[in-house]
């Protein structure tokens, strides 16, 4: 299979939604990351998408749709709570787990009774669900484990020869996926996974949110299997302390190793002629820009990153998830 790239015109975009509507899948861009997409009502299309991101069948799906008036068309019920995140926060980087309707296929939920549900604030993304006459079920578009993608060329990359056709958008605005907050648990609302929204943000709207940190079932994508790694060792050191960054660079060096750290601009300094990448000004830039730069360590063949930490507030609570799945839990 040849995979052509394609700008966003509507031409283009007309035709990506008739591919998807017969069944292939077409990798397209969101706020977050680049998403492969499939007819979330088709069983088959499904199932190109775990065949070519070598994914396991038990780790579900992400349904995007274009307008809120999808959701009642996939979900049994609808909490008030859930309806007013819908309200003040969709089209955005969030999104909802509620009960399923028969009509969701088991392969699009890994077999679980609930569906995840998200509106991209991308209008490329809802225009190509529109056009599509079907809600898309989309992953990141990446090979399994491997950083997710934020660009049309991280896509092709992984990708190439195993779908039909990535419409370029260009690079992301958010960076990380979005934030996924499950309405299923009885009398509360629950945080499956951090990401692109914040959680304070939706709790001063909803009130508190409980945080989901471990779960032997893959509650929403991103849970239970390893994530985001580049093929270099990912390191992440404690809040504040750069003298473990420092310690550990050297250490690699002398043995070899070619080593690279991550750091907030406001900390460059701190580590004087050793390399470092930008991770940005703050937790926001850093979510940005995380997944680039452990495709970049890749790119130029490094073999340790070394991460700083940043306090799990706000966007930070993403980029500490993000970068624990992808070191494996390797602390300095």
């Amino acid at each position: 299979m040849k995979t052509e790239i394609y700008q966003p015109t509507d031409e283009n975009l007309a035709y990506c939604a008739s591919l998807i509507a017969k069944g292939e899948i077409v990798a397209f861009p969101t706020e977050t990351v680049y998403g492969l997409g499939a007819n979330a009502l088709c069983p088959e299309s499904v199932k190109k998408i775990y065949a070519a991101k070598g994914r396991p069948s038990d780790n579900p799906l992400i349904v995007h749709i274009a307008s809120s008036g999808q959701i009642d068309f996939l979900a049994a019920s609808v909490p008030e709570k859930a309806k007013r995140v819908v309200e003040r926060f969709m089209p955005g980087p969030v999104t909802i787990v509620l009960p399923k309707k028969e009509i969701v296929p088991d392969e699009v939920t890994g077999g679980l009774k609930t569906v995840a549900i998200r509106m991209p604030s991308s209008e490329i993304a809802r225009k190509l669900i529109e056009l599509s006459g079907c809600p898309i079920c989309a992953p990141s578009a990446n090979t399994s484990t491997r950083p997710s993608p934020t660009t049309a060329k991280h896509v092709y990359d992984d990708l190439n020869g195993k779908i039909a056709a990535i419409i370029d958008g260009g690079e992301c605005e958010v960076g990380v996926e979005s934030t996924v907050i499950d309405f299923c648990a009885e009398g509360k609302v629950r945080l499956l996974r951090a990401g692109g929204m914040p959680i304070e943000l939706l709790e001063s709207e909803i009130g508190e949110i409980e945080v989901v940190k471990n779960s032997k079932v893959a509650l929403c994508p991103g849970m239970k299997y390893k994530h985001y790694a580049p093929t270099a060792e990912v390191y992440l050191a404690p809040v504040g302390e750069s003298e473990k960054i420092i310690a550990a660079y050297d250490r690699f060096t002398n043995n070899g190793k070619k080593a690279v750290i991550v750091a907030l601009d406001g900390n460059r300094e701190k580590y004087g002629t050793r390399t470092v990448w930008s991770a940005g000004k703050d937790s926001r830039d850093y979510a940005h820009n995380l997944f680039a730069l452990l495709r970049r360590s890749d790119d130029e063949k490094a073999d340790v990153v070394l991460c700083e930490s940043v306090t799990d507030d706000g966007y930070g609570l993403g980029v500490e998830n993000r970068l624990g799945k992808a070191s494996g839990g390797k602390t300095l």
